[in-house]
């Protein structure tokens, strides 16, 4: 493990990226990501790489996809409008099964909305995004640390199933700083071998091809089905997520990302008054924990999901939970941040059913907007 070192979150995340292989970035800016695409411009040179930034969202995803055809570890990252716009592009890498990694730091919508954080892009994130049925790895960093380590991760899920891999955090994570350490040596891209259906010089091989067309009878049937086995081992291998007080808990809070953090504040602080609360935390968000969720929905009272966006994690809750015991929600959007005495409340009023006090304020009470 190396040396503790103070960073920002973005820069953590981009310089992980780079001790795990990452030979090539294309990007556009936008906030709140911005530090991504900055830190590759000066540091990408002087590890042998190629920083290109794109004229657009769409022009940086289609060269991520020309350069993962080739077998480099490559990267693009953005934040949530960026993110829609290179949809098509993710698209196009899922069906041709290609490796890649990609960073959404949220921002608040829809439309422009602002760039405070938010935790809205759950369904766009977790559903694919694109057009067609495909999968993406979804792994969500609750820390400066985590953004710096889960690139590796990332790349190796990624390269062994050959489905591309988001790194989904949001506008606080990507803007703190925080005392982090990585936990891996910087990968030598030298060392990686090059992947037997890479394309790239030809001479004294048999031909290669990448593409995710299929235009014959029933080929695109098979070759979605043959991918819908590889999705079913990861759902049932690759699973990751972090439990705290579970063990004794009445209700247990599920949240991901920065929420969860806020979520560890109010479990703490509702513990001193004697309410025994847990903390579940998904760090895939896709593979999702169905299975533990359920294990968990036999021994505790009720789930309360506190998110950041007005309810999205909470369907693959619930669907976990199929009806066994309710399941809350306390919500903050828009960029709002969820608070440690705000979650307290909602988890007395879950534990007491009374759902009106869930939230730190009801919608009629807002003013302002349009």
């Amino acid at each position: 493990m190396s040396e503790k070192v103070l960073m920002k979150g973005n820069e953590a995340l981009a310089e992980g990226a780079l001790r795990a292989g990452c030979r090539f970035f294309a990007g556009y800016p936008i906030t709140p990501q911005n530090e991504v695409p900055e830190y590759m411009s000066a540091k990408m040179p002087d590890r042998g790489g190629a920083f290109v930034q794109a004229e657009s969202e769409t022009a940086a995803v289609n060269m991520i996809y020309g350069a993962a055809a080739t077998g480099i570890r490559s990267m693009t990252s953005s934040s949530s409008p960026g993110i829609s716009l290179k949809q098509e592009g993710i698209s196009y890498i899922a069906g041709a099964d290609l490796p890649c990694l990609i960073a959404n730091v949220m921002r608040g919508g829809p439309g422009l909305g602002n760039i405070a954080a938010a935790q809205a892009d759950y369904f766009q994130a977790t559903r694919g995004g694109g057009h067609g049925d495909y999968r993406t790895f979804v792994l969500a960093p609750n820390s400066v640390e985590e953004m710096g380590n889960f690139p590796k991760l990332a790349y190796e899920l990624s390269e062994k199933y050959r489905i591309p891999a988001l790194i989904l955090a949001d506008g606080i994570l990507g803007q703190m700083m925080e005392g982090m350490s990585f936990n891996f040596e910087p990968v030598d891209p030298k060392t990686l071998k090059t992947p037997d259906w890479a394309i790239g010089p030809a001479k004294g091989r048999e031909k290669r091809m990448v593409f995710s067309y299929y235009l014959k009878d029933g080929e695109l049937e098979t070759a979605l089905l043959k991918r819908e086995q590889r999705y079913a081992v990861v759902e049932e291998k690759e699973v990751l997520f972090e439990e705290r007080y579970t063990d004794d808990a009445e209700i247990i809070i599920v949240a991901y990302g920065i929420s969860s953090r806020a979520a560890l504040a109010g479990i703490e602080e509702a513990r001193k008054e004697g309410i025994k609360v847990g903390l579940f935390r998904p760090i895939t968000l896709w593979p999702f924990p169905y299975k533990r969720i359920c294990e968990l929905a036999q021994k505790t009272k009720a789930f309360l999901c506190v998110e950041m966006s007005r309810g999205q994690m909470i369907v693959d809750v619930k669907l976990a939970v199929n009806g066994k015991i309710p399941v809350y929600l306390h919500s903050r959007v828009g960029g709002a941040m969820p608070d440690g005495g705000d979650i307290v409340t909602a988890v007395k009023s879950a534990l007491s059913g009374k759902k009106e006090q869930l939230s730190p304020f009801n919608p009629s009470e807002c003013k302002g907007g349009k």
